[in-house]
């Protein structure tokens, strides 16, 4: 079997070229499990993982579910789709998405100060005296000041509330003035938590259990490790001097709200699936436990953070609401999060794009899952063929494209043609936009046929002129006006030869 080091280096083999075409996408997909297996196969035994489950979902359908090893090297029993992980930080989406609920209703604000809802911390001091108020978007996208927190907040997932509300009036300390720069905080999750009591009056693990959980049909995800049935609780292992060590199962408690779910593979692609379906933005119904619209939010990359490199690509990093996002240079976008804990480390993540998620649940501490998942997704893109969803060609961008074809290459009579915004011919003179056609279309020779236009927005895009000898592109932008005109374009010939 290839390690995962090798399999690594495969995919920059695969970018060159090797794609299954001229096959459904869903049975492209299909062809790839044997590689997916192998991928996960050989990360669990270079992390010594004593068991793993993952999943590949792709548009809302499950496309493989596989699992390794044991959830109990004592007892040997192997891990199944029914087997219960601990996911660490993958619970703080769901916290975020409890708190964008209650935004949806009214019930908060995210530029609310923390104050408003836990009074006691308006006593809190900052860093210094022109510190804005810590508010609930600070919490959200790790901002708020408070400091990196892992592994001190790893051990506390059991502290009970009334310590936690006691340390919340003795005052916390602070790395940063609010809103100067990301750092990823446990803490602000577990006062995220404590928003939701107070504004509810229920536990967030109660509400998230009733008003996610449960609409979403996740039936075996649970907070309290000792409701897992038995036989079913993935325990968790460090490897300590070539040998596994188990770790102590914590109880649930304040900081459960930054990373104590526990839940099956089967269930959390359900949540997942949730995620894909907000894209893309649509009219009709939306009749899920929360808008698209919300969830589109939590997914946008609101706060830089980092420039790096992962399976040799290079990655531009972000962070949402509850979750990470990234864009790496071939442009594939990904959204999810990490989950490491004293004997799990899991990931999870979506391409928004191509309707496509991943997810991995590993029993060793502190587990790079999202290495062999982002490998994995990479992978399934290349092999497959799969394209990023196309943008819908809306009625004003194909109407503007056949007028403006009308006047190529001649621009006859174009300066009296109310297509053109008021700008255009101040900015386009049109004895410069004539020769520049001329000398484009002599060397293009006779046009052939005109595509249709590859939208990048409603209100802007590209199309190919096929001509004899040369292709040529066209590019034009439209206005925000009530009826939108071209107020720039741009015309050059392509690579492309003879029509092709």
């Amino acid at each position: 079997m290839k390690s995962f080091r090798a399999l690594t280096g495969l995919v920059a083999v695969m970018i060159n070229g090797l794609f299954v075409c001229g096959q459904d996408s869903m049975n492209a997909l299909k062809q790839t499990i044997p590689f997916i297996d192998s991928v996960y196969r050989a990360f669990a035994e270079e992390q010594h993982s004593p068991g793993l489950a993952y999943a590949v979902i792709y548009q809302g359908q499950v496309v493989h579910m596989g699992t390794y090893g044991y959830t109990d090297l004592e007892q040997q029993i192997p891990v199944s789709e029914q087997s219960v992980f601990r996911i660490a930080s993958m619970t703080k989406s769901f916290v975020a998405m409890a708190i964008l609920q209650l935004r949806d209703e009214g019930r908060l604000k995210l530029d609310d100060s923390l104050a408003t809802f836990i009074p006691e911390f308006a006593a809190q001091p900052m860093l210094t005296t022109d510190a804005p108020a810590v508010t609930i978007r600070h919490l959200l996208n790790h901002t708020s000041g408070l400091p990196q927190d892992d592994p001190w907040g790893d051990r506390l997932l059991d502290m009970p509330q009334d310590a936690f509300r006691d340390r919340i009036r003795e005052g916390f300390s602070f790395s940063n003035t609010p809103g100067v720069t990301y750092e990823y905080s446990n803490t602000a999750f577990a006062l995220l938590g404590e928003v939701i009591h107070r504004i509810t009056g229920q536990p967030f693990d109660a509400y998230i259990s009733q008003h996610i959980w449960k609409p979403l049909g996740m039936n075996h995800t649970y907070w309290d490790y000792t409701r897992v049935p038995d036989g079913s609780l993935a325990y968790g292992y460090r490897w300590v001097n070539g040998a596994w060590v188990k770790q102590p199962l914590v109880g649930h408690g304040t900081y459960g709200a930054m990373g104590g779910m526990l839940t099956t593979i089967g269930d959390f692609v359900k949540y997942m699936a949730l995620h894909l379906q907000a894209w893309p933005a649509r009219n009709g119904e939306d009749s899920q436990p929360i808008r698209r619209s919300s969830l589109r939010e939590m997914q946008s990359p609101w706060v830089f953070y980092s420039l790096t490199e992962m399976n040799e690509r290079p990655l531009s990093l972000a962070y949402g609401y509850g979750l990470r996002w990234s864009r790496d240079t071939s442009g594939v976008t990904t959204v999810g999060h990490t989950g490491g804990l004293p004997g799990f480390g899991s990931n999870w993540i979506v391409l928004p794009d191509h309707d496509l998620g991943v997810v991995c649940f590993s029993n060793i501490t502190y587990a790079p899952a999202v290495r062999a998942n982002n490998l994995v997704a990479t992978s399934i893109i290349e092999r497959a063929n799969l394209a990023p969803r196309a943008i819908p060609v809306s009625p004003i961008l194909s109407e503007r494209q056949q007028q403006l074809m009308a006047f190529l290459p001649g621009w006859e009579h174009a300066e009296e043609s109310p297509i053109f915004s008021g700008n255009f011919f101040a900015d386009f003179y049109i004895e410069t936009l004539r020769d520049e056609c001329k000398a484009i279309f002599e060397a293009a020779g006779r046009i052939i046929r005109v595509r249709e236009i590859t939208p990048r927005n409603k209100l802007r895009g590209t199309f190919v002129i096929e001509c004899e000898n040369r292709n040529v592109e066209v590019f034009f932008t439209l206005t925000p006006e009530h009826t939108p005109r071209i107020q720039d374009y741009a015309i050059k010939l392509s690579s492309v030869m003879n029509g092709v």
